[in-house]
């Protein structure tokens, strides 16, 4: 694969999306950054900057189309994006409130629509070029839906799928579609579970393995393996079998809206 050198990652100020834009800066490298919290998001691009990387940050939210198809279009008149990465998401499950049809219309908002907006205006400034290469991330929650989580679980089932068919969609014009799929990752979205969470791993390694697998093409960036092989085999076994075994693990917090 070509090496980008315009890159472009939404939730930018935190977790998978600050350590991506930590791994990727270096000399030569332009970063456009988005997210929600001004201080957080300059924190990480002023790091950025430190490596050598040229950034540019925005600060809305991904469900704001406008502000989103405008910062994307922004960037790239200024240095032709060749990587975006539509990494912006929110979460919360059940434990303590329920999940609310407030709590459940936010997450896929966020986790679907400000996912499709991005990919869709980076699929529709990438076309004339015939080139460029789309991420999206989705989750190891895609794969089976989980009652503590059940909006999460279904928006990122929707992105993974979304994502495989427009690979094949795109890829005759030059375009490239990973999903990536990664297990419990270090970050604000877990540091609120109060439960074991199998495989923890430190942001900056997802965010190797990540680069990685970009850099190779890779259609699907899933990880840790082990976890993978857990899940894969849960959603392959009847529901009776699993949903009794389910229902009994542990809550993610819901949110009070």
């Amino acid at each position: 694969m070509r090496e980008p050198k315009s890159i472009a990652i939404t939730g930018g100020s935190s977790g998978i999306g600050a350590a991506l834009a930590r791994r990727y800066a270096r000399e030569g490298r332009i970063l456009a950054l988005s997210g929600r919290d001004a201080q957080r998001l300059e924190a990480v691009a002023q790091e950025c900057r430190t490596a050598g990387a040229a950034v540019e940050t925005a600060v809305f939210d991904v469900t704001d189309h406008q502000a989103l198809g405008n910062w994307l279009r922004q960037s790239d008149q200024n240095h032709p994006l060749d990587l975006v990465i539509a990494n912006a998401g929110i979460s919360a499950g059940t434990g303590a409130f329920g999940e609310s049809a407030t709590q459940t219309r936010e997450i896929l908002a966020v986790n679907v629509d400000g996912v499709v907006s991005t990919v869709l205006e980076a699929v529709a400034l990438m076309r004339p070029r015939r080139r460029g290469q789309i991420a999206i991330m989705s989750s190891l929650a895609a794969f089976r839906g989980f009652p503590g989580a059940p909006a999460y679980c279904a928006s990122k089932a929707a992105v993974r799928v979304w994502g495989e068919a427009l690979r094949g969609t795109v890829a005759g014009e030059g375009l490239t579609v990973s999903v990536i799929c990664p297990g419990y990752i270090k970050s604000p979205m877990t540091a609120v579970n109060d439960f074991p969470m199998p495989f923890l791993m430190d942001s900056d390694r997802a965010a190797r393995i990540i680069e990685r697998g970009l850099a190779a093409g890779k259609a699907r960036i899933v990880f840790p393996r082990r976890l993978f092989a857990a899940v894969w085999l849960l959603s392959l076994l009847p529901p009776s079998w699993t949903d009794p075994l389910l229902t009994r693990l542990p809550e993610k917090p819901a949110s009070d809206s």
